[in-house]
């Protein structure tokens, strides 16, 4: 299932860090794509670029759960990437489900089963029927953030 995302970009400076970055659409390699670029500075507590979407317009949860996992379409700097999952079961900021990808310098598929997404700073198990937002974030080490996004799709085995 295609996903038809409104992404949005977010900084460390929501808590206090210099992180700077940007968002655009733009055709990369003839496909139009979203194209998350950014320095990434640990300075003063931060660490991280994101570009995320809600689900839903209301931000309430969307039930994955007869899906298998999410599929995106990226082109990148050939640096490692995060995918963080949020659920409606997290109410702090800094909770989320994650895995790490990365994104080459050609366009490329990548798979994720839900399976694989691991708690972080939860005790909360992964559930997909409680899916509210995806996110893509260079984060985590000093460097330069260049990943795009084309599509992004929900998944059966």
């Amino acid at each position: 299932m295609k996903l038809s995302p409104v992404w949005e970009y977010i900084a460390d400076g929501v808590m206090g860090g210099i992180s700077k970055g940007q968002l655009k659409p733009q055709n990369l390699n003839g496909r139009n794509a979203m194209r998350l670029t950014g320095q990434v500075s640990l300075d003063n507590n931060g660490g991280f670029v994101q570009m995320a979407f809600d689900l839903r317009p209301d931000g309430c949860a969307f039930d994955a759960s007869t899906w298998s996992g999410i599929e995106l379409d990226v082109l990148g700097n050939s640096e490692t990437y995060d995918l963080r999952l949020r659920t409606d079961q997290l109410n702090r900021p800094w909770q989320s489900f994650r895995t790490d990808f990365t994104a080459p310098s050609n366009w490329i598929t990548r798979r994720v089963a839900f399976a694989d997404m691991q708690p972080h700073r939860t005790e909360q198990r992964f559930n997909p029927a409680h899916l509210r937002r995806i996110g893509v974030l260079g984060i985590g080490r000093e460097f330069a953030a260049d990943v795009a996004v084309s599509a992004v799709r929900l998944y059966r085995d």
